[in-house]
């Protein structure tokens, strides 16, 4: 093994062909690729912590999933190929184990393992602040919120009148930070580095946000939504708005649109924007405002903060990664991109030796058009194996899918999965679209098993 000054996963960031061979003695002449001499092999073999079954097939170039950002390094690897270990959350009613990406504004995510729930719990569920948490709300049922702008009749009422006027309902949707995958880009783009952990599904309680502007009265010239929320710019200055994002006037209208006020059956509680949000599902998470105070109907699209240029915005024509940004060439991002995960086992999962079945579990979901299918592999994308994936309960909900695989022998596994929704569009296998603020990725979830 060549001696390291920098860690395997950096290596491979920077040239990963040159980390194969540095570290590996992997050839990657284009007429070799994938190939493992017995040397490299025997390497390769001894930093995964086992021998690799299907080694035939690894792509040249790919950092293995056992050394890749989030996991511990197995038996017998180098120390420079072991990660800095995750700092963890420790935030009341949050269960151990999210992972916190920044403690100012808080932002925190959940590990792909422990979103293994149907209905993701309020305790696992991940946290994405952009400005102070709003502190000491007491209002319940008394919190007001107006809404205002290219409508006949302004309206402002409390809560608790929303409440009594207008009929609840209860949906399954996902909610998913924009930047969700964003630190699978190379290089580095701006922001939070989140792997897959910034979205959950829970179960949302409210009414339905279209039946609230109707009464409203939009006017003809209502074009788009401007959010307002009770949070605080960090800087402390009262007339800096944190976030004011809005939508269209069609995604506000659409039926699974809510105003709420209850998660997982439990009144909002402060972290995730209680007592009221708005929640407008498919879009970054962004536009589904916390804390809400105030939706502006507007005549053109909204210009406020986090509207525009390179904000929640991603390239219209492919730019060069880590190039410089033409804002002309970016569109808005108005829907999240198809993503798979596998939610059991965990990566870095050691099975007992003779284990020749394995089950999986995950989660499917994207924007707007559905999950067609989930695709499974175990020998690095050489042969795919369709999941089962149940029907999702409401539209916006995500499709819980179940495989089961054969392995061949003892030794080192990547389990590998693909959705694909429902205008044909695969989960690519490494982040392509790369944008300077790092929206969209959305590359395929792999995880690292060993067994023996």
């Amino acid at each position: 093994m060549a001696k390291a000054e920098r860690s395997l996963a950096e290596l491979y960031r920077d040239d990963p062909e040159r980390a194969d061979a540095q570290a590996f003695g992997r050839r990657t002449d284009s007429s070799r690729r994938g190939f493992l001499g017995g040397a490299g092999l025997a390497a390769m073999g001894a930093a995964v912590g086992g021998a690799i079954p299907f080694s035939a097939n690894m792509p040249a170039g790919l950092i293995p999933a056992a050394m890749a950002q989030g996991t511990a390094a197995p038996a017998g690897a180098p120390p420079a190929a072991a990660p800095k270990g995750p700092q963890l959350l420790d935030f009341p009613g949050k269960a151990k184990g999210l992972v916190l990406l920044g403690d100012r504004p808080l932002v925190a995510e959940t590990p792909e393992h422990m979103l293994d729930d149907d209905t993701t719990p309020t305790e696992k569920f991940y946290i994405r602040n952009n400005g102070q948490t709003p502190e000491g709300f007491t209002e319940g049922d008394a919190w007001e919120f107006s809404i205002d702008g290219e409508v006949n009749t302004p309206l402002k009422m409390k809560l608790g009148e929303l409440k009594q006027k207008f009929a609840a309902k209860t949906y399954r949707m996902v909610l998913e930070c924009g930047g969700n995958g964003r630190s699978f880009f190379q290089p580095t783009a701006r922001g939070n580095q989140w792997t897959n952990g910034g979205a959950g599904c829970a179960e949302w309680t409210g009414v339905s946000l279209a039946e609230v502007l109707k009464s409203a009265g939009l006017k003809p010239s209502a074009v788009h939504t401007g959010n307002y929320g009770a949070d605080q710019h960090l800087s402390g200055d009262p007339s800096k708005d944190v976030l004011s994002r809005g939508v269209p006037i069609e995604a506000a209208m659409e039926q699974h649109a809510l105003l709420v006020w209850a998660m997982n059956g439990q009144p909002l509680n402060n972290i995730h924007g209680g007592p009221l949000r708005v929640i407008i599902p498919g879009f970054p998470a962004s536009v589904s405002h916390k804390w809400l105070k105030r939706i502006a109907i507007r005549d053109k699209v909204h210009d406020g903060q986090g509207m525009g240029g390179t904000s929640y915005s991603v390239a219209i024509k492919p730019m060069i990664p880590g190039g410089k940004t033409d804002e002309s060439n970016m569109r808005t991002m108005t829907s999240m991109p198809v993503r798979g995960i596998i939610t059991n086992p965990a990566n870095g999962t050691r099975l007992p030796a003779g284990t020749r079945k394995l089950a999986l579990r995950g989660a499917a979901w994207d924007g707007h058009d559905g999950v067609s299918r989930v695709d499974v592999s175990i020998d690095f994308g050489a042969t795919w194996q369709q999941a089962k994936a149940a029907e999702p309960r409401n539209r916006f909900d995500w499709r819980r899918w179940t495989a089961e695989v054969e392995l061949p022998s003892d030794g080192y596994y990547e389990l590998w999965v693909r959705a694909t929704d429902g205008k044909g569009r695969a989960q690519p296998h490494v982040a392509g679209g790369w944008n300077p603020q790092g929206y969209g990725a959305n590359p395929m979830h792999r995880v690292a098993v060993l067994v023996g």
